[in-house]
């Protein structure tokens, strides 16, 4: 697809293509896995299958103005809010064609035009950078919020704390969403927070909070907008608690060794590309034909974006330098 990121925003307005969003971040991500096994992919990377739910919901239930913060496991959102597939398997595999020239990785992603805001390596570190782009907001007397993702993990830095305190007391517009997939990195929510529902912290700020199904779309999509709704009200924050799970392990060629015989398949039974495909066939929105037609389609525009990736140049040295002020006139 050679569409810009704003016109890949507004084709979520159509649930067949909610859809083709959600296949494209699903098969995407496994082919990065496959990338980086060959070697194309330097340094780490970490992949988001089985969130794409949240992804795609977040991104229907905002405005293109609006800020959103996420993690390094971010291809799934940067997606979701209307990057091409050449930009972002661009910025992964470090060539000129990324969206940020390929000097970012797959860490770092961002495009202004969709208000994707930098993806941070540093767990929870969108936190306070979405409450400063809410206070912004409030302070210019903007009609925006800001959307900050991150894990179960990041609930227990002070980051989380800080960021919902501040929030809270001065109504900022920000809606905090926990991606909460039962592991932080390699461990098990239960080894290091002594809740299951990250959700109930947010009492202590006195911020209405919701637990959301995170392999429904249209559930999250329903708690999101109403959380947005609030926000630039004036109502302040929200924190809401997808509960979801990551089908690869933590980064690179991670199995997921640690994780119980079983559990990923009983959370495969639940794999919201597939709960979303049905629903969508049950409202007579699709048909078996078509969306094997969709699955084959969206297999191709992957290939195909792996062949331009390629035949792209490398980031130079150099690169690094072209953003930075002043560095031109050295």
């Amino acid at each position: 697809m050679t569409n810009t990121p704003l016109e890949r925003r507004r084709m979520l307005s159509d649930p067949i293509l909610r859809w083709d969003r959600m296949l494209e971040i699903r098969v995407l991500e496994d082919r990065i896995k496959d990338l980086f096994a060959e070697g194309l992919v330097h340094g780490t990377t970490h992949t988001c299958q089985g969130q794409e739910a949240i992804s795609v919901a977040i991104a229907m239930s905002i405005r293109p103005s609006d800020h959103v913060c996420c993690t390094y496991r971010g291809h799934g959102t940067a997606l979701a809010l209307g990057l091409t597939v050449d930009s972002v398997l661009g910025e992964v595999m470090g060539r000129s064609i990324g969206v940020i020239g390929g000097v970012g990785g797959s860490m770092h992603l961002s495009e202004p035009s969709v208000g994707l805001l930098p993806t941070s390596a540093i767990v929870g570190a969108g936190i306070p950078i979405a409450v400063g782009a809410a206070l912004s907001a409030q302070v210019l007397g903007e009609d925006r919020c800001a959307v900050s993702i991150f894990g179960d993990g990041a609930s227990n830095i002070g980051a989380f704390h800080e960021g919902l305190n501040l929030a809270a007391i001065w109504k900022l517009p920000v809606v905090f969403i926990c991606e909460n997939n039962t592991y932080g990195e390699y461990s098990p929510i239960n080894l290091t927070t002594p809740i299951s529902d990250i959700s109930i912290r947010a009492t202590s700020y006195a911020m209405p909070a919701e637990i959301v199904d995170g392999q429904s779309v249209d559930a999250i999509a329903a708690a999101v907008s109403a959380a947005v709704v609030r926000a630039r009200a004036g109502g302040g924050p929200t924190l809401i608690e997808c509960k979801t799970y990551r089908y690869s392990g933590h980064s690179r060629a991670d199995a997921g060794a640690y994780r119980p015989a079983g559990e990923l398949d009983e959370w495969l039974k639940r794999d919201p590309v597939v709960l979303y495909e049905k629903q969508l066939i049950e409202a007579s929105l699709l048909d078996v034909a078509s969306a094997k037609e969709m699955r084959a389609t969206v297999a191709k525009r992957i290939e195909d974006s792996i062949e331009r990736v390629l035949a792209s140049p490398l980031a130079t040295v150099a690169s690094m330098f072209q953003n930075v002020i002043g560095s031109q006139s050295k």
